[in-house]
């Protein structure tokens, strides 16, 4: 989901603005297929947003062009930074009317504010797509749902849960190396902290972990699911932060990782995470099935071989996941309904799983033998169907309110400045349920 490098808020939103604003006019003046004036192709402007391989779309991207040449798709995958720069741009242009996408990728995230503006988007089915309702497990189908029966939009991938290592950091101490072995190193989290105490006692200049935002991240969606499935806010919208065990169970135990001096104390999908992923500045690292894609792509190819995949501690989870949407701003909804068809379908979500690791949500494409025997040659063969694609069915949706987007990225500030240093240990859960609430509104 992602441009590896990360800029500063400003200049990226400035960056973003002034990107759209050309591409919008370059698109205004392409004529649509439906004009038998010309026979220029019309350009969907497909945006999205990620690091590493982001959403994978590049192969699918090229296959579409090569053989479409009436409708050309013009790739943008805008920052690394959904919470706190696409997403805010992109509502900026959906209330503007203008500056946004025909087609833009939208995390999971952001959907409780995208189905509750109906406004904002094209309706599907007046371009056939209902059709495709049996292609998606209910939960994933209705998030792309209004509330008055508008479908806004098409699942793309899911987040099965995984962990990342690296294999030559844990043969350096002592460690077993083999994924099974290590898997069974940490069934639980608390072993997981213990084995890290073993691997920084032999290993000095490397942490454990990459910092407190990824794993507080994995462990909140593991107890949500233990939790009402729900997390920051209840399924009426009411806040809850300071109500849900999950969260304060998330943030005790992220606290007590820090406390110990096993993170890097890195912000996940910022310019020092990227270049610590691919300079070895910590081990291991939470990895729902789209992070592959992220640290492949930060690694580099100086990383092939060495990272391997092994199960998370705990009970699965699901992080992660987004859904493709038509801004009604389009001047080609048609065209942009066809391509977001296309990039949903099952032998695209397949292809974009083999070549970068983003779990399907298309069902038949988590049947295809293809997905469930895949292995990824970059984690050295890990067989990452059978890691993924078992747990893909039973996969619980977790609850996320309108303001979830927000509230994210102010906890995750707090998260991030408790591991850092700005914010005190002992005033971290006050002021991130403070900030929570200001952010709420």
């Amino acid at each position: 989901m992602m441009i590896r490098r990360r800029r500063g808020g400003l200049a990226v939103a400035s960056a973003l603005a002034a990107t759209a604003l050309a591409v919008a006019s370059c698109a205004s003046e392409t004529p649509s297929t439906s004009s038998s004036a010309s026979s220029e192709p019309v350009t969907i402007r497909l945006q999205t947003f990620g690091g590493g391989s982001n959403f994978g779309y590049k192969n699918a991207v090229d296959k579409w062009n090569a053989e479409h040449k009436d409708i050309q798709i013009k790739y943008e995958n805008l920052t690394d930074q959904f919470e706190q720069q696409y997403w805010p741009q992109m509502i900026q242009w959906l209330q503007a009317g203008s500056g946004a996408g025909d087609v833009i990728g939208i995390d999971e995230g952001g959907m409780g504010l995208a189905k509750a503006r109906t406004e904002w988007w094209a309706d599907l089915k007046e371009h056939g797509l209902e059709s495709r309702k049996a292609d998606y497990l209910p939960w994933k189908w209705e998030n792309g749902v209004t509330a008055d029966g508008k479908l806004f939009g098409l699942g793309t991938d899911i987040g099965g849960m995984s962990l990342c290592y690296r294999k030559d950091l844990f043969e350096k101490a002592g460690l077993p190396t083999d994924r099974d072995e290590v898997s069974a190193l940490w069934p639980t989290w608390e072993e997981y902290l213990e084995v890290g105490k073993r691997f920084q006692s032999k290993v000095k200049d490397t942490k454990w972990a990459d910092g407190t935002n990824t794993l507080y991240q994995v462990v909140l969606y593991q107890e949500a699911a233990k939790n009402g499935n729900v997390s920051y806010f209840d399924k009426d919208n009411n806040l809850i932060i300071d109500k849900n065990p999950a969260v304060r169970t998330a943030f005790d135990f992220v606290q007590k990782l820090s406390q110990d001096g096993l993170t890097a104390k890195l912000r996940n999908f910022s310019d020092e995470w990227a270049t610590g992923t691919q300079k070895g500045a910590f081990a291991t690292l939470g990895c729902p099935s789209w992070m592959l894609g992220a640290v492949s792509g930060n690694a580099g190819d100086e990383g092939k071989g060495k990272w391997d995949v092994a199960a998370v501690p705990g009970e699965g989870g699901n992080w992660g996941g987004s859904w493709l949407a038509v801004p009604k701003q389009s001047k080609h909804p048609k065209e942009a309904a066809q391509v977001a068809d296309y990039l949903t379908q099952a032998t695209t979500q397949a292809s974009v799983f083999t070549d970068f690791g983003n779990m399907p949500s298309n069902v038949k494409a988590q049947q295809d033998p293809a997905v469930q025997g895949a292995k990824n040659e970059y984690f050295n063969d890990a067989p990452i169907g059978e890691i993924f694609a078992k747990s893909a069915a039973s996969l619980q949706p977790v609850f996320l309110g309108v303001k979830h987007a927000q509230v994210k990225n102010a906890t995750e500030s707090v998260v991030q400045g408790m591991d850092d240093g700005s914010v005190p240990y002992d005033k971290a859960w006050q002021q991130l349920v403070d900030d929570a609430v200001k952010a709420a509104g």
